[in-house]
């Protein structure tokens, strides 16, 4: 499965973004996708994830201000970022676990955000 994330951007501090993955080939197929971000100098962290059967997951730090959800029509992926905080700068990567058992085989390429104080 190929991934391809777009929407990031420069923002001010309590601004939005919504990024964009699109999933090749039938998003329903994938068991669980989701959304990671890479700060500099840390790790990679999930930020938020959503089943096949729309069961959602987010971390304690967006948790309130993010949305994940997707069209399955046009097999493509969101995450609505509002009140946007200039921790929540960093490179956000579409992943997808086809198979449900938290191995998350396929990634985008990443897509930047930087939020502005």
């Amino acid at each position: 499965v190929h991934l391809v994330e777009s929407g990031g951007g420069l923002v001010q501090a309590g601004g939005s973004l919504r990024l964009s993955c699109t999933v090749s080939g039938r998003i329903l197929d994938l068991s669980v996708t989701g959304w990671y971000r890479q700060a500099p100098g840390k790790q990679r962290e999930m930020v938020a994830r959503l089943t096949v059967g729309e069961t959602t997951r987010y971390s304690d730090s967006v948790r309130g201000r993010f949305s994940i959800s997707r069209d399955n029509e046009k097999n493509t992926l969101y995450l609505q970022m509002n009140t946007l905080k200039p921790e929540d700068t960093g490179v956000y990567y579409c992943a997808a676990d086809p198979n449900g058992v938290n191995r998350w085989d396929a990634w985008g390429q990443g897509t930047q955000v930087t939020v502005s104080s």
